[in-house]
């Protein structure tokens, strides 16, 4: 799914008002941000589920004026009744997300436009290490059998954001949103979830990355949490940087 960001998104408000103040800030930053360089032309969110991917790819798409590809978990018909009933429909659920996201990056290989500017909430990679955490060996076999198939070749981002949050940040933010699919998830498998993107993320070396401590971060409410990180995304360099924001400047 991919729909064009625009920076007059953001919302407007009265002179002088508080969010109105950051969000001629946010401008400010981007502006100045061109001047020095180019941005990034493709960032990539990724993190455990509730940590805030696609909150982040949203603001994002709109600050940057990009277009944004988004995970469809609603269009999974196995994914409920995986929460619900557990390993059972693992296999389903991960052959329904590989093959919907190979489609999603396989049509944007085909696009110019969208191959050079795009924010997305999610990266390839992330399949397997889902896969590796719900299928038993014989179906991971079968899974990397089908992956391997489709011989997927999908464009590198610039930047990927690696958003940590705690497991009861991770839960509460869970329970806030109220998707109904999602109430069934419980602290063991987010735990398992944690320690899987940690040693993921620990490894990778693909493109530049981000690593974002977000349990103090509320992306759905004050824009200024927003702007203190988009500061760090734009002063990005090198390969890997750490963001630890100070819960007293939030």
């Amino acid at each position: 799914m991919t729909t064009k960001g625009n920076l007059n998104q953001l919302p407007s408000t009265p002179a002088g008002d508080a969010l109105g103040t950051t969000a001629a800030q946010i401008t400010r930053l981007i502006d100045q941000a061109r001047t020095q360089g180019p941005l990034p032309s493709y960032v990539a969110v990724e993190g455990p589920i509730g940590v805030g991917k696609t909150t982040l790819a949203n603001l994002l798409s709109n600050a940057f004026g990009y277009p944004k590809l988004l995970e469809n978990p609603e269009e999974n018909p196995f994914l409920a009744r995986f929460y619900e009933q557990g390993n059972e429909y693992a296999l389903p659920t991960q052959l329904f997300f590989l093959l919907d996201r190979a489609r999603q990056l396989g049509d944007l290989s085909k696009d110019d436009l969208l191959g050079n500017q795009l924010i997305a909430d999610f990266i390839l990679e992330k399949d397997e290490l889902f896969a590796s955490l719900t299928l038993d060996e014989e179906e991971m076999t079968l899974y990397q059998q089908i992956s391997n198939s489709l011989n997927l070749q999908p464009p590198k981002p610039d930047l990927v954001i690696y958003l940590q949050a705690s497991v009861d940040v991770l839960l509460e933010r869970i329970h806030k949103r109220g998707i109904s699919q999602e109430m069934a998830i419980d602290a063991e498998y987010l735990e398992a979830l944690n320690e899987k993107y940690t040693e993921f993320f620990h490894y990778y070396n693909d493109c530049p990355l981000l690593i974002v401590n977000a349990n103090e971060l509320d992306l759905t409410g004050p824009q200024e949490h927003f702007r203190l990180l988009l500061e760090q995304i734009l002063q990005m360099s090198g390969t890997r940087q750490f963001f630890n924001p100070n819960p007293t400047l939030l």
